[in-house]
């Protein structure tokens, strides 16, 4: 069971992912509530909907727990000069594994190896078991402001389904803590794909917040800005983490 005294700390609503792990026999539920993005781009509308996004942890051991993350139900909506064309079912499945390799000090240093498995109908995944680690670091700046980092290394499918390629994201995000337990922050993101067909990269520019309501239960919020013709022009989204 989850000791009350222990705040949570949570991976969302960030894109970037913090390095502390569950500890050892707590449970840990993280999910969007609602999460829609938007793009207009060469005349084509794309909009996409999580309806709730779980990602639930369980602490195995003392820095280490275990992850599974799916999306339920995503319904992913195209319109164009032909018409609208509507996809919608379960996402891929996500396992995952966080060790806390440096739990104690100013500096947090982590590893989230994963593999993806694929349970979405193609066109809202891709239909390949695909893989990476993440090694999010987070700097204590002060009693206020913190600074993390979440740089991300995949192995991902080419598009013409034959071979693999190398893909990476890069976060770097600033947290303003306020009274009553509301933090701010805000992010910077960046996404680099070597598909040998191709593939643009992506940047954007998010704000987020936080609100602890118990030690266990928070409540968050934000909004994520595409900074180029790539990325979606905005994704905005809610959510809770509790611990038990």
């Amino acid at each position: 069971m989850a000791d009350d005294q222990t705040p949570i700390c949570a991976d969302r609503p960030t894109k970037s992912n913090n390095a502390c792990a569950v500890e050892p026999g707590a449970w840990q539920l993280e999910t969007d509530l609602l999460n829609g993005t938007f793009q207009r781009s060469g005349g084509v509308t794309t909009d996409a909907y999580l309806m709730t996004n779980p990602t639930l942890k369980y602490g195995i051991a003392e820095n280490w727990d275990v992850e599974a993350n799916i999306v339920p139900y995503e319904i992913v909506r195209t319109h164009d000069a032909f018409g609208t064309h509507t996809l919608d079912g379960i996402g891929d499945l996500f396992l995952k594994v966080k060790y806390d390799a440096v739990p104690q000090g100013d500096v947090q240093l982590g590893f989230i190896p994963y593999v993806k498995l694929p349970t979405a109908r193609d066109g809202i995944g891709n239909a390949a078991v695909e893989g990476g680690v993440s090694a999010p670091v987070n700097i204590t700046l002060s009693d206020v402001w913190s600074l993390g980092f979440s740089p991300e290394f995949d192995a991902l499918k080419n598009a013409n389904r034959d071979g693999r390629h190398f893909n990476t994201s890069q976060t770097m995000v600033v947290g303003y803590a306020l009274p009553g337990d509301v933090t701010l922050n805000a992010e910077v993101w960046g996404d680099w794909n070597d598909d040998p067909a191709g593939a643009p990269t992506q940047y954007s520019l998010d704000f987020a917040a936080t609100k602890l309501l118990t030690k266990t239960f928070q409540i968050d919020g934000g909004v994520n800005f595409g900074l180029n013709r790539a990325t979606p022009d905005v994704q905005v989204y809610t959510g809770v983490a509790t611990k038990f």
